[in-house]
């Protein structure tokens, strides 16, 4: 932590909205900063979520106003052409694309496959494309959970789940031989503990066999779970011994209440650290550990965190790593933490949006889990209204 104190050391800071915002015309500046005074409140958030979710289920016409409020701030839009016009802004600005197909609630073997083609598309998109630089997708939206859950617990299989879990190691297969071929990097998702476990041993598998150059796989390490950073330190022994690199996106992770929740009704540890200062620990330990073995290890910050952001900089400018070391990535979500994305971006180091993009009815789980995550998030929603609003006042602008 010591860095937070030693300015003339730090080669980038956050608070430059004219920056952030270079890219938003007055009047898309006032729309976001409507939206995120609206998501401020928590009151607001919970009636509107509840509203829209009996307005889809009934099929009400309220399809318009989403894609012109959180749908045009969070998503890319429909289809891969759709979001030709949001990968070019961000390119502009010298930050990457992610392309994420966001369809949820998916669980048949017709629309596994379904989103297995479509991330495909998003792998070839990347390869014809500088300003992709990775693809992504979650073991669960090509695999059943159930399913998952049953493999990672070695219960036994019936034969047709086995035949089904054969079917999602083709699926995976395709996807990564794919991007081995076409050399596009792809980050696997996290998801929760109950089948994390399976998804690890997957990527490891995808990761032997087609990181032997270069990190084309990429696993992702939750650090709010208490065994992550061990877990990190152990995948880069065995990736070590068996002759390929390690590729990580470092995330704190998104399943907190969800994982405490089961652990109480299940009875089992809780797998998540107990306070917020043990999962930053944890997570600033990992940048130091990766990037003094970068010759081994390729990584991308999945953060939203200042702090974590400017420590990597740090840390990067006293090892002597150039800022555009094409090994190590930031990432954030599009529409938020712009402060970020565009600052670093601004001098050199290498940045990507994730873009979700999806039917709006099929992105909607992932729309409402946005809201409310930022609203729950201790001063997350006010940190976006507060860089919005000092934008505002340095452009001379009413919220009018």
């Amino acid at each position: 932590m010591a860095y937070a104190s030693q300015k003339d050391q730090i080669p980038v800071f956050f608070e430059d909205t004219s920056i952030a915002f270079a890219s938003k015309s007055d009047s898309q500046l006032r729309k976001t900063y409507w939206l995120f005074s609206l998501m401020n409140q928590a009151r607001v958030v919970n009636l509107g979520t509840f509203f829209i979710k009996i307005a889809l289920k009934l099929h009400l016409p309220i399809k318009n106003l989403i894609r012109v409020t959180i749908f045009e701030q969070f998503c890319g839009g429909e289809t891969i052409s759709d979001c030709q016009h949001t990968i070019s802004t961000l390119a502009n600005s010298g930050v990457g694309t992610i392309l994420d197909y966001s369809v949820e609630g998916e669980d048949d073997e017709k629309s596994f496959d379904a989103t297995a083609d479509e991330i495909l598309r998003t792998i070839q998109k990347a390869s014809e494309s500088k300003d992709i630089p990775f693809s992504v997708f979650k073991v669960t939206g090509i695999a059943s959970t159930e399913l998952l859950e049953k493999v990672q617990h070695k219960n036994e299989l019936s034969e047709s789940e086995t035949a089904a879990f054969a079917r999602v190691k083709e699926r995976l297969e395709k996807l990564c031989s794919l991007s081995h071929k076409l050399n596009v990097r792809i980050f696997v998702d996290a998801e929760e503990s109950w089948v994390q476990g399976i998804i690890d041993d997957l990527a490891y598998e995808m990761m032997e066999k087609y990181n032997k150059e270069r990190a084309i796989v990429y696993n992702t390490y939750q650090f709010y779970r208490h065994e992550t950073l061990a877990a990190l330190k152990s995948a880069y022994l065995t990736a070590r011994q068996k002759g390929y690199v390690l590729g990580g996106k470092l995330v704190r992770g998104a399943y907190m209440e969800k994982e405490r929740i089961r652990a109480r009704e299940q009875e089992y540890f809780n797998p998540i650290h107990t306070s917020k200062e043990a999962t930053d620990k944890d997570y600033n330990a990992s940048i130091d550990f990766c990037l003094e073995n970068v010759e081994h290890i390729s990584i991308c910050l999945g953060t939203h965190n200042e702090y974590s952001s400017q420590y990597c900089t740090c840390k990067m400018k006293k090892l002597g790593l150039k800022n555009d070391d094409n090994r190590i990535w930031f990432a954030q979500l599009l529409g938020m933490s712009d402060n970020i994305s565009y600052n670093l971006a601004k001098v050199g180091y290498n940045v990507a949006k994730y873009v979700p993009y999806g039917p709006i009815d099929a992105v909607m789980p992932y729309l409402i889990r946005r809201a409310e995550e930022n609203t729950s998030i201790a001063g997350q929603s006010s940190r976006e209204y507060l860089l919005v609003k000092s934008e505002m006042q340095r452009r001379g602008l009413s919220s009018l």
